[in-house]
């Protein structure tokens, strides 16, 4: 108890730059320890295992996302609602069910251990919500968001190398694999949420600035909803697109790598990923320099089209054989995550802010999820279960040059609508926010 407040005594006293530090370094060591218990699993090929004639990883992969998928549904209502003092300790109990998940996936024989892969997904899906809860509503937002969001491209690259470094030089089978790599993991988790627990909740200036965040009624999260709707409807729509290029990539990476000629390489991973992370922390962290909420705001869509058109070009000049597997999996996946990641933290951040609404990032943050990760489950039964027999390189090639298409476009909507939102609030005589004060 001792050390716990003369350490909460010391972080009310950093000034802003160092605790902004503070609280983006224990955010991101969470949310890497995190992946540690989810990722791992997806570097293995479980080649010669199949289930109903259908690839045994592809089911594995299939029964984590529909977890993750429904933990997106139940967290709309879970993460809004969910009060401060409990955060911390539900972030441990959701991480340490999910590591005794993979316990009972090494112990349980196939196909019965695919149901633990389902049980795996479903605690750590709300765990994103829980930790960025911590940094909403602040001065420095972007940059504590941009450090954690760079948390899952960094960590899964690394936490892919782990894994298949313990099956390549340690001979450990691909069933116990997932379970030992989280291990190492278990005690970084519990110490990096302990002290992420200990950072202050924002002070007036945040308030004033980013507007007031606090637990959502049902009505509440209602009418966030009908005020907004046809804006939250076509960037969520763009989003679910973009989830499922994402997650694909991630998921697949490891099938991706083996027909590109890399399969050996345990290293591949960290090496692409830690380039993409570097990249997409300096863009996101330039938004701290902007202060006009509304000017941030249309400032995240043009980042978000310009991921998407670096994608589309880097797979144009791939397929025309100008630029090599390394160079076009960086480049794909700098422009995927530029696209990625504002819509994980800042995107909403910054519309919240713009309208001074009673909002918080965990509830738009899941409904865009729920529906994105329901779109990544419905794309493995049309490559899988109902008999797209494409390669996985050609599967993505495609997809991303249509889904790049797509998300440009429907991300000018997008910035059109919330434009035109913004100019009718400015009229003399236009509806109040719904909230009397950002200070209330």
């Amino acid at each position: 108890m001792y050390i716990s407040e003369t350490l909460q005594n010391k972080i009310k006293n950093m000034p802003l730059w160092a605790l902004s530090i503070y609280a983006a370094v224990s955010a991101f060591c969470v949310y890497f320890c995190m992946y540690a218990f989810r990722k791992p699993f997806t570097s293995a090929g479980f080649t010669g295992i199949a289930f109903l004639g259908i690839s045994y990883k592809v089911w594995l992969v299939t029964a984590q996302v529909i977890g993750y998928m429904l933990s997106k549904f139940y967290g709309i209502k879970f993460i809004s609602s969910m009060k401060g003092e409990k955060r911390a300790g539900t972030i441990i109990l959701l991480i340490l069910l999910a590591w005794l998940a993979l316990l009972l996936f090494a112990v349980t024989p196939t196909p019965y251990n695919i149901i633990f892969l389902f049980l795996n997904g479903f605690p750590l899906g709300m765990v994103w919500g829980l930790v960025f809860s911590f940094l909403e509503g602040r001065k420095t937002t972007e940059f504590m968001g941009a450090v954690l969001s760079i948390s899952f491209i960094f960590s899964s690259g690394v936490v892919k190398s782990v894994g298949k470094a313990i099956v390549i030089y340690w001979h450990i089978s691909e069933m116990w694999m997932p379970f030992i790599a989280g291990a190492f993991f278990v005690l970084p988790m519990i110490l990096f949420t302990w002290l992420l627990n200990h950072i202050p909740p924002p002070n007036d200036e945040d308030i004033l600035l980013r507007s007031v965040r606090k637990p959502m009624t049902g009505a509440e999260r209602k009418a966030f909803l009908n005020r907004f709707l046809p804006g939250i409807f076509v960037i969520v729509f763009t989003y679910v697109l973009l989830t499922i290029l994402r997650d694909f990539r991630d998921n697949f990476s490891n099938e991706l790598w083996k027909e590109l000629g890399y399969g050996n390489n345990a290293a591949i991973f960290t090496e692409t990923e830690t380039w993409v992370s570097l990249i997409v922390l300096f863009c996101m962290s330039l938004l701290i320099l902007v202060k006009n909420n509304i000017r941030a705001f249309m400032i995240n869509h043009f980042i978000i089209i310009g991921g998407y058109s670096l994608a589309f070009l880097s797979t144009i000049l791939f397929m025309a054989h100008y630029i090599n597997p390394v160079i076009w999996m960086t480049m794909i996946g700098t422009g995927l995550y530029l696209s990625y990641v504002p819509f994980n933290a800042l995107y909403f951040e910054r519309m919240i802010a713009t309208y001074k609404v009673k909002s918080n990032i965990g509830f738009i943050m899941y409904v865009a999820d729920a529906f994105g990760y329901l779109g990544s489950v419905l794309v493995l039964f049309l490559k899988e279960f109902i008999g797209v027999k494409l390669s996985w390189t050609t599967f993505f090639t495609n997809a991303v040059l249509f889904i790049s298409v797509t998300g440009i476009v429907g991300t000018f909507m997008a910035a059109f609508y919330f434009k035109g939102k913004y100019a009718s609030m400015q009229k003399p005589g236009a509806a109040p926010a719904a909230i009397p004060s950002p200070l209330q």
